[in-house]
């Protein structure tokens, strides 16, 4: 039997630290700083957690040390570890346990210094690739993750006509908006022509039309709809949320134009009651920007096949007709290894109303959608302001 989680729960209290570059401090320790934000934003203290969503790439066991350095002790736990997309799954976990009355708070958080980090980056890619090997790619040694995304994007280009222009009018788009965010790592100004000139990563992806490399923690904390009011903040609604998995490697995808976007996209419209039409801010995991164009697709905001024509002309740009990735996306805000926390904070901040000159005007509902690994998790949430109920 299925049950009817549509507006149960809210974000009550949202938190960041460390964004951009962290210079002596842990993981942990930022985490822990976002943490306490987002749980005093909610006008609570830390002993209100019993529930806690957390994952890193770092550790297998990370709950356990998070749970440690919080000094909570919580009824709810989750740690599933599903990429980038993980703090945009783990709200289907929270909901039901909130709902079930299992817990009554339920704190998700995230933290990565994997740009001041000791280790350097290729350290960091090889014991990821020991711990999570791919037996048809990891014998070539590819340059992961970005070789996969670059096939993924060229495959595009070759059966739909995309053009380099189109994937750096992604690019541009998001440094426009960074530039509104005074949080954002990169804020200069940003051209077609610039993204196009430079350096060759993983043709046809160049450095421009890559995520950045940051540091930065999120954090948010939800409650039942019921109890929602009584916070200090406007409280924004989960309305629609679903996760879906095909794949692991990008060699077993079916094809490498159609993400499971498609599938957990679908069911979250259908949670929510929504469709494409309704949604008025779009924040995508945009590691890549072919990333972008894909979940624009895959989302049902374009046909396939149609999302380089779409992103063209500054549709997805300040002033145009869909707000995208308004704090300037995993490209030109922060990305520090995964996105999909910061993401869900800044539709929560769009749906509040306080995200400042970025603020789409009478944004009344969101579409959050993470990825993980390579194409290989997706999930989609649908959040709502009381209006949308």
């Amino acid at each position: 039997m299925s049950i009817d989680l549509r507006g149960k729960t809210a974000v009550v209290g949202v938190g960041q630290a460390g964004q951009g570059v962290a210079e002596g401090f842990t993981e942990m320790e930022i985490l822990v700083q976002a943490a306490q934000r987002a749980v005093a934003d909610a006008g609570l203290n830390m002993q209100d957690i019993d529930g806690i969503a957390t994952a890193s790439v770092s550790a297998t066991m990370w709950a356990m040390p998070v749970i440690e350095h919080l000094g909570i002790k919580p009824t709810f736990i989750e740690s599933t570890m599903l990429g980038g997309s993980s703090f945009v799954a783990h709200l289907q976990a929270a909901a039901h346990a909130l709902h079930s009355g299992q817990c009554n708070a339920v704190l998700v958080c995230y933290g990565s210094t994997q740009r001041s980090s000791t280790l350097n980056r290729a350290e960091i890619a090889s014991a990821r690739r020991k711990l999570d090997p791919q037996p048809y790619e990891t014998p070539y040694d590819p340059l992961s993750p970005i070789s996969s995304y670059a096939l993924a994007a060229a495959r595009h280009m070759y059966e739909y006509g995309t053009t380099r222009e189109q994937l750096a009018e992604v690019a541009v788009a998001a440094r426009k908006w960074a530039q509104l965010n005074p949080a954002a790592y990169r804020r200069d100004p940003l051209t077609i022509d610039e993204v196009l000139e430079s350096r060759m990563i993983s043709d046809p992806l160049s450095v421009l039309d890559c995520c950045l490399v940051t540091d930065g923690a999120g954090a948010y904390v939800m409650v039942r709809a019921d109890q929602a009011k009584d916070f200090p903040h406007k409280p924004v609604y989960l309305l629609g949320n679903s996760t879906a998995v095909w794949n692991r490697q990008i060699s077993s995808m079916q094809d490498l134009t159609v993400t499971s976007a498609s599938q957990s996209g679908r069911l979250a419209y259908e949670m929510a009651k929504v469709g494409p039409k309704d949604i008025d801010v779009v924040e995508l995991y945009d590691a890549f920007t072919i990333n972008t164009i894909l979940f624009l697709e895959d989302l049902g905001f374009c046909a396939k096949g149609e999302g380089g024509a779409f992103v063209s002309d500054g549709r997805i740009a300040p002033g145009g007709q869909l707000p995208v990735n308004t704090n300037g996306g995993g490209l030109s805000c922060i990305h520090p290894g995964m996105y999909g926390i910061f993401i869900t904070i800044e539709a929560i901040e769009q749906l509040r109303g306080s995200a400042g000159e970025r603020q789409v005007d009478g944004a009344e509902l969101a579409l959050v959608h993470g990825n993980g690994g390579t194409l290989s998790s997706q999930s989609t949430a649908i959040f709502g302001t009381e209006s949308t109920l």
